[in-house]
């Protein structure tokens, strides 16, 4: 298609953002992505079809609140849409921003270079670059672009600016929910312009059940200024549905988690954090003075080979720091039962607790086959603490896992632990629910490192939190820096008077 033809044809699908994608990108055709496709899903049709009807009144914006589970392909429809606002209307000027950077660049921008590169005449008309895209004619560089921006709470000014009289305005908000107020209430300065297209799209998991973005429906004060869809994952002909009925099976029906990530709809309680910010910061600062006789546990986290590493972490009493950790990467089953017993022949653990699960069921037993005694732990399990001795009586628990991080968060109250980002983040990532019988039950692990897109490891927190996994007696000889008692005794002593009489 020569330039002209092709102006032409952007012209007439200027108001009309499905004719633009059914005839910008390669659907059906052999060897490409899209040969398998025939287009985007209905969802994302109906979307653009309001989005054509919306444009015939110049004067009113356009604002769609769209609240879904995962997998519906709304990433890959952003983009579409983003090139579509930009392609067909000289000049156009937009912002695109996420929940978090990691977010932002990841997955919503690089979905976009994924489309960009598909779209048969952008990169011959357009740049995109990590923050922007932008005309190549160098007089309308600054004036036709979409930019990404992450956004700050501490400084908004980014979304005060965005204004486009007369022309065309792209505002989208990815992962919407949690975006903080403040910048919705500085974006939305932009729609006082008059004569101008204004899009303003939001996207995203309910994930909080206050906010802007849960205010976009029903219910909310700003319901009315917002068309609203909720989409459950189930009716998107792409999405896995064995994946989705694991997640059901897992955390039930009408539990937060796959309100979230399946149905579509608002949380009654919400996807929280476990471990406060505050209580993690303080227990990083905090100087203990651990009672001698305090015993000492090993938690043993097992991982055998990828990126994850198997951890010792040592926690005497409320004293999880002064011990440093110990760190195996790549290490077989047979070296880290080597580890486990060299480190508790130089510490005298009085008890030594090992995830059971996978691979760690041989650690277990070829610890074990060294005659040292330790406790098989069971993520999975049932709660085997009940909340006696940690200060988290009443709570109840779903499983041994939510267990055992209940315990630890009670601990950390009082406890030391390191002063490390990293085991921070991984605290920081924690996320909890209720189920149907009001059991606190923690977000899976694979759930927890598939959202988080960037291969965050919960090895340091899960051996920590294995040390929680069974009480452990008070001693004289507790484990550390008092000598230990013998471990064999016998009647016969060489030195006895009557041995040493010639």
């Amino acid at each position: 298609m020569n330039d002209d033809k092709l102006f032409q044809w952007l012209a007439s699908v200027k108001g009309d953002p499905l004719a633009f994608v059914m005839g910008a990108f390669p659907w059906n055709e052999p060897g490409t992505v899209l040969e398998n496709s025939a287009g985007p899903e209905q969802w994302a049709c109906d979307l653009m079809n309001r989005i054509r009807d919306g444009l015939v009144d110049i004067n009113t914006a356009i604002q769609e609140a769209i609240a879904s589970g995962h997998g519906i392909a709304k990433s890959a429809t952003v983009a579409q849409l983003t090139l579509w606002a930009f392609c067909t209307f000289p000049d156009t000027r937009g912002v695109i921003t996420a929940n978090t950077e990691t977010q932002l660049k990841t997955k919503t921008w690089a979905e976009l270079g994924k489309w960009f590169n598909l779209c048969f005449f952008a990169r011959e008309h357009y740049t995109l670059t990590a923050t922007g895209l932008f005309s190549k004619d160098p007089n309308r560089e600054r004036t036709w672009r979409i930019d990404m921006i992450p956004w700050s709470e501490k400084n908004p000014a980014a979304f005060a600016g965005l204004h486009n009289k007369g022309k065309r305005l792209l505002l989208i908000f990815d992962e919407a929910s949690e975006i903080p107020d403040i910048i919705w209430e500085t974006a939305e300065g932009a729609l006082t312009d008059a004569d101008t297209e204004i899009i303003w799209l939001a996207f995203g998991n309910p994930t909080r059940n206050i906010g802007r973005f849960r205010d976009c429906f029903p219910g909310g004060k700003f319901a009315g200024q917002w068309h609203h869809l909720q989409i459950d994952s189930r009716t998107v002909r792409i999405t896995n549905k064995k994946r989705l009925q694991g997640w059901i099976d897992a955390y039930g029906l009408d539990s937060d988690f796959v309100r979230v990530r399946v149905l579509g709809e608002f949380p009654r309680k919400g996807l929280m954090e476990f471990f406060s910010a505050a209580a993690i910061d303080e227990a990083m600062t905090r100087e203990v003075h651990v009672d001698r006789a305090e015993p000492l546990a090993l938690g043993v986290d097992v991982a055998r080979f990828g990126m994850n590493a198997s951890v010792i972490f040592p926690r005497k009493g409320r004293d999880a720091r002064t011990i440093e950790r110990f760190r195996f990467n790549g290490y077989s089953t047979t070296q880290l039962a080597n580890e486990v017993t060299n480190i508790n022949a130089q510490y005298h653990a009085d008890g030594i607790m090992i995830d059971g699960g996978g691979v760690g069921g041989g650690v277990v037993d070829q610890v074990r086959a060294k005659r040292l005694f330790c406790y098989e732990v069971q993520f999975g399990g049932k709660d085997v603490i009940h909340n006696t001795i940690w200060g988290n009586t009443g709570e109840k628990y779903a499983n041994n896992r939510a267990a055992m991080y209940g315990a630890c968060r009670a601990w950390l109250a009082t406890g030391a632990i390191p002063n490390d980002p990293e085991l921070r983040q991984q605290m920081l990532a924690i996320r909890y629910t209720f189920n149907a019988k009001d059991e606190i039950i923690l977000e899976r692990k694979e759930d927890l490192v598939d959202e988080d897109g960037q291969g965050i490891s919960l090895d340091d927190i899960d051996a920590l939190v294995l040390t929680f996994s069974h009480p452990l007696a008070r001693s004289a000889y507790a484990g550390g820096d008092l000598p230990q008692p013998n471990l064999v005794t016998s009647e016969w002593d060489p030195y006895s008077p009557e041995r040493m009489q010639a």
